[in-house]
């Protein structure tokens, strides 16, 4: 008889996640990074059931891209007013807010539903190389 296994609440137990994203390639990671914040890495997986995995992200303002995405990529926002559409591209964005862009390109990556919307719990960006997660025995991850 072949059985299931699920997990109850009370066995889950957070698992903090820690990777380094100098001089790698954008969506080779944040495809890595995806599939640890759905939980698709642990052997239990089942797509009814929320994982607890926290991910911190160090050195994200060293990220490379391939091709001329540099200085061709484009990322827009709307304010919800009609003629509102505000447009930056990826070095002045890169420049102000270089988390910004890990983010979203995790979030554009996940499946619709309650891990997107509450990514910004469990996703932990930081642009340089210390982070105040140190408590929390992070496992280091390479990549």
């Amino acid at each position: 008889m072949r059985d299931t296994y699920i997990t109850s609440k009370h066995q889950e137990e957070p698992a903090w996640f820690l990777i380094d994203a100098n001089n790698q390639t954008l969506g080779r990671l944040s495809t890595k990074v995806s599939l640890i914040l759905q939980g698709k890495e642990n052997r239990t997986y089942s797509p009814a059931t929320k994982f607890k995995n926290y991910v911190i992200v160090i050195n994200a303002d060293k990220i490379n891209l391939t091709g001329k995405k540099r200085t061709q990529k484009v990322y827009y926002s709307h304010t919800g007013k009609p003629g509102e559409l505000r447009q930056q591209s990826f070095d002045v964005l890169h420049q102000k807010f270089p988390h910004r862009i890990f983010e979203l390109s995790i979030k554009r990556m996940l499946p619709s539903g309650f891990i997107k919307r509450h990514i910004h719990r469990r996703l932990k960006v930081y642009s340089g190389n210390d982070h105040p997660h140190m408590s929390q025995n992070p496992v280091y991850i390479n990549i």
